[in-house]
């Protein structure tokens, strides 16, 4: 959402606002103006795609490559959602933890399930080189600062069981050592994962592209898809700049699913997420508050999620601030507010740029795809899609192809909903209220913890 000059100036506190200040994207700078190659689509395709994030733009270099001709679609600029609008962490994105899985589907599942995340972080890497997309890719590692002892003990326990029955790279810091790993006391230690990653999503998104448009790819903005229907031989979409006839349709819209698709409508739960970047910092204060150049999470329920720019010249601070969706400009004083908290040593620090993207969650809190009604999908990432939905992207273009290695350990599991659950999260206030308060509690005892 962008404000008008009048609000935006009665929401502009020079105090906290960079000269400078911008309401879009860090991502986004220095990146040169989209050129689309045509202006309306071609009537008849083998593939049609809805979405021009990672999924979508990952499996139309697979659909293309593998000589079907492929149109993607989008409702707005290419890539004008969360693909260039996260703060470009690569973890291993799985959420439930093994034991939860495995109680659901079983032990051997639940290894196949888990074992996908690391499947989709290796893929990314070896993707961007050999692809040599320039993204500042690299292998950072992840620092999750614990909020209370309480929860550093919990994550001290499951890295332990992570070494052991999945073999994943983690360990424990101690509070007496977190500032070898991060310039800030507020925590009670944390647990490194040395093989998480970092990039630049505006880079990468746009790198993607570029290869899927010399892949042959017809790449269509501002080409809102209004209505799909199934024929005998295919589907018929309808779109603002005419209809299109295709063999087979991909639909890639995560947090953006609409009522076009209303079966997955009801299944994901679109939440703005919101970051910040500061404006340029001193190189010696950059290398006090991120000594190793990890990325950054913490344990509260309301995550926030944090990192330095590629070139080490800012901090770029992201999570949910208020329990409905706002605005940039309301969202980033208060970012702000939680970074210094956690950083008191960037006090008096200016914001440079504030912007928000949508992410979508699942009420099982996996990833999910598959087919529905003859529709291929894929989406769901829970906020951890950077690599997820390069790679089931990928693999969905293979499920579009008829080929065996399509498969993934997501397939065919159930896609949950809940009654009255149309696509619109009107529990989400409450539920985030809730855990928003929880965090205050829990982070005002380990206060008190840390002081005694």
């Amino acid at each position: 959402m962008v404000l008008s000059s009048t609000t935006r100036d009665r929401h502009f506190n020079k105090e906290i606002w960079s000269q400078d200040f911008k309401q879009t994207s860090y991502w986004l700078e220095g990146l040169s103006p989209l050129r689309e190659a045509i202006e309306t689509p071609p009537r008849n395709v083998d593939v049609a795609i809805v979405g021009s994030g990672y999924t979508g733009l990952n499996a139309a270099l697979q659909t293309s490559r593998g000589g079907r001709s492929t149109l993607v679609l989008e409702a707005g600029n290419p890539g004008f959602g969360c693909s260039t609008k996260n703060g470009g962490q690569v973890s291993t994105s799985i959420k439930p933890s093994l034991e939860k899985l495995s109680a659901k589907f079983g032990q051997e599942k639940g290894l196949l399930i888990r074992k996908e995340g690391e499947n989709a972080l290796d893929w990314i890497e070896e993707f961007v080189n050999s692809e040599n997309i320039d993204c500042s890719f690299a292998r950072s590692g992840r620092y999750h600062a614990a909020h209370t002892q309480k929860h550093y003990e919990m994550i001290t326990r499951d890295a332990e069981k992570l070494s052991r029955s999945e073999g994943v790279e983690a360990y424990a810091v101690p509070s007496s050592e977190q500032l070898k790993e991060l310039g800030s006391d507020v925590y009670h230690g944390g647990v490194v994962f040395s093989r998480h990653a970092s990039l630049d999503p505006g880079k990468y998104h746009r790198g993607l592209l570029q290869r899927v448009v010399e892949a042959g790819v017809d790449v269509i903005g501002n080409c809102a898809v209004m209505d799909i229907e199934k024929v005998a031989d295919g589907f018929v979409l309808k779109t603002l700049k005419g209809k299109v006839k295709a063999r087979d349709v991909v639909v890639a819209t995560n947090g953006y699913t609409t009522k076009l698709t209303p079966w997955l409508q009801r299944r994901v739960i679109p939440i703005g997420s919101y970051i910040i970047a500061t404006e340029k910092l001193d190189p010696s204060l950059v290398e006090t508050l991120f000594p190793t150049n990890r990325i950054a999470s913490d344990t509260c329920k309301v995550v926030y999620y944090y990192r330095t720019s590629p070139d080490r010249q800012r901090i770029l601070f992201g999570g949910r601030v208020s329990a409905t969706e706002t605005n940039p400009m309301l969202s980033g004083p208060k970012l702000l507010k939680d970074m210094c908290r956690i950083f008191p040593q960037l006090e008096g620090t200016k914001i440079s740029y504030s912007w928000t993207g949508t992410v979508a969650y699942t009420f099982d809190e996996l990833a999910h795809t598959g087919q529905h009604n003859g529709i291929y999908y894929s989406m769901g990432y829970c906020g951890s899609g950077v690599s997820m939905a390069s790679y089931l992207g990928m693999r969905l273009g293979q499920k579009v192809l008829r080929l065996a290695e399509g498969k993934t350990a997501f397939d065919d599991l159930p896609f949950p909903t809940r009654p009255l659950y149309t696509g619109k999260p009107w529990f989400l206030p409450a539920v985030v209220s809730w855990y928003r308060f929880r965090d205050r509690i829990q982070y005002q005892q380990s206060v008190k913890d840390l002081a005694a």
